[in-house]
């Protein structure tokens, strides 16, 4: 997924800066009087007072914000209506550090605006706010009116209604129903008060201290504590971000099955990275789950192991090579081949020029063998400067490691960054015409993007054909609280033609020898039911191998409150039918706080 930190460094939360270039604005020359929350909250996402000013609007501050670039506070009536499908608290966007206090009874004037946290680009919902205000505080130290409890029985189980068609797929204009859709329910508390009580914790802390939590404990649950995404009509409504209107030094370091015991307390929000999000006045009290790093089970001598790790932008300053060492040796157990993803170049991220890699894989070979493990051997191909995307003057690649005590690699000259691999026919077998290479380096698919490393191996006399891959990501695509429902994926595009180079390659091999053994792995940055698999898997050349387990073991990645498949490994018909194999998804990152990268690697074990 996207890397979030460029759009992150001027605030924890982006939620209000009013911007022209970001807010929905009715421009009207009328001045509403006398006038409450609610009638500037309305029944549909935007304000019917958008781009009017409002004047003496009455509420009690139920919560300050003082940091970032989006300080101000929030107002809620304490005297509602009787229409839950108009909310009783509203943002009041200052700019400045506000000069209330919690429990102050105010009157407010000011204009009312529609800010969209990201850009009107983003296609995320609004948020409404008062701004350019002036505040006459009434009295002080008022009783905060009470939270409005979000729990299992209060948020529905369909997530969204269908887009009007109308409007171009936006729900925007829509009448709320806050009992039938789980995003017009919160839509309809944007700016109160509420609380969630003894939470799970579903997406463990980040950088940016926010976590996520379930108010559905049993909706689709892991075994692990998680919530899974299986399913683009599956949607998890129980998930809800959750960040700290205190010091981030304070914030718990949770990992995924802990739990914020108690109530955890505060006004509705919704910011770009994540949609609606308690932020909380006061947090629970973080209980651990006692969550474990897994190991995988060790091939035997006639199993062959083969594993896919995206080690998230590993350069030579990076402190991680001891711990990727130690994960690749005791948590994967050594594998024979694994495919690395996101490994940078000898300089990281300087854009200099520099494309090797040699100095980035030979470290963490040695922080291998110092822990314990093989002396791999690696196979890569350099990437033509900047041309395959990720960090600007990273050069990304995926890099093969292999034990060369247990497999051999067949070197087979002519591979570069710009020729095509091919497939030859030699003795009926299928051989590759480069060893390594690149898979239709040229084709438009591959703009600004990795292209695929296809390598052939021997194992006890089987050859085995590995492609390493690592998809286009998914950013640009909306987000699942988008305003647009159901979301577009306009990443998929690409994607979607990288998929199908991939397959026909695949293809390629299977006309030659149909009972191949083709293993196309990586970061496929797409889930194991979306259309990119069904494209990787064709009619039949592959299976993403994940399928073979439970549902609630089906996840690499965890985003947003959902666990879910981003990095797979699809095998050929002959691994497949023509022997056992086991398939393990290695849950050593994604969990938790402290991880070393944001996915986890997955190990598959078979008998050529």
């Amino acid at each position: 997924m996207p890397s979030r930190s460029s759009a992150r460094l001027a605030a924890l939360t982006v939620a209000a800066v009013c911007s022209a270039a970001s807010a929905v604005v009715l421009t009207s020359p009328a001045h509403a009087e006398s006038v409450r929350i609610h009638d500037i909250q309305g029944t549909t996402r935007i304000s019917p007072f958008a781009g009017q000013k409002v004047t003496d609007v009455p509420g009690v501050v139920t919560a300050t914000r003082t940091y970032g670039s989006s300080r101000g506070f929030w107002i809620q009536d304490p005297n509602p209506d009787d229409d839950p499908a108009t909310s009783e608290g509203v943002f009041v966007f200052t700019s400045s550090t506000p000069k209330v206090a919690v429990g102050d009874s105010v009157t407010v004037t000011g204009t009312v605006s529609e800010y969209v946290p990201g850009g009107t680009s983003s296609g995320n919902q609004s948020v409404t706010e008062i701004t350019k205000p002036t505040i006459t505080t009434v009295s002080t130290g008022n009783a905060v009116p009470a939270p409005v409890v979000i729990d299992e029985d209060s948020v529905p189980d369909e997530y969204a209604p269908q887009g009007d068609t109308a409007a171009g797929g936006s729900i925007n204009g829509l009448t709320l129903d806050p009992s039938t859709y789980a995003l017009d329910y919160y839509e309809s508390l944007e700016g109160m008060n509420v609380q969630v009580e003894d939470t799970r914790v579903v997406t463990a802390t980040d950088p940016y201290s926010e976590l996520w939590v379930t108010v559905k404990p049993w909706e689709h649950p892991s075994r692990r504590g998680g919530t899974v995404y299986g399913s683009y009509d599956g949607q998890n409504t129980g998930r809800l971000q959750i960040q700290s209107l205190g010091s981030t030094a304070d914030f718990p370091k949770a990992n995924v099955g802990d739990t914020l015991e108690g109530a955890t307390t505060g006004p509705l929000d919704f910011n770009q990275f994540g949609g609606y999000t308690l932020v909380a006045s006061k947090l629970g009290t973080l209980q651990s789950g006692g969550l474990q790093r897994e190991t995988t089970r060790k091939q035997s001598s006639r199993e062959l192991a083969v594993a896919t790790y995206n080690v998230e932008n590993l350069d030579p300053s990076d402190n991680t090579f001891d711990q990727h060492a130690a994960a690749i040796v005791n948590n994967l157990q050594s594998p024979d081949i694994v495919s690395l993803e996101e490994i940078q170049d000898n300089d990281g991220a300087t854009d200099d020029g520099t494309v090797d890699a040699s100095v980035t894989v030979n470290k963490l070979i040695d922080a291998i063998v110092a822990a314990g493990g093989p002396k791999y051997d690696w196979r890569s191909i350099n990437p033509v400067n900047d041309q395959d995307g990720g960090q600007p003057g990273g050069n990304i690649r995926q890099v093969f490691l292999f034990n060369p005590e247990r497999v051999s690699f067949v070197d087979r000259a002519g591979g570069d960054s710009t020729t095509p691999v091919g497939v030859t026919k030699e003795n009926g077998k299928a051989e590759l015409t480069a060893s390594p290479g690149r898979i239709d380096p040229a084709n438009a698919a591959w703009k600004d993007s990795r292209k695929p490393l296809a390598g052939q191996f021997v194992f006890r006399g089987k050859t085995v054909f590995v492609i390493a891959n690592h998809l286009i990501s998914k950013g640009g695509d909306q987000g699942l609280t988008s305003q647009y429902q159901p979301p577009t994926r306009s990443s998929e595009i690409q994607r979607h033609a990288q998929a199908t180079a991939v397959n026909a390659f695949v293809k390629d091999i299977l006309k030659v020898q149909k009972n191949a053994n083709v293993i196309a792995l990586g970061d496929m940055n797409d889930f194991e039911f979306s259309d990119t698999a069904k494209i990787l898997e064709g009619d039949g050349e592959l299976w993403s191998a994940i399928k073979s387990l439970p549902r609630s073991e089906r996840y690499t990645y965890d985003y947003q409150g959902n666990e879910q498949v981003l990095d797979q490994i699809l095998i050929s018909p002959a691994i497949r039918r023509g022997c056992d194999f086991e398939y393990d998804s290695v849950h050593i990152n994604a969990e938790f706080n402290d991880q070393i990268s944001d996915h986890d690697p997955q190990v598959l074990r078979f008998r050529p």
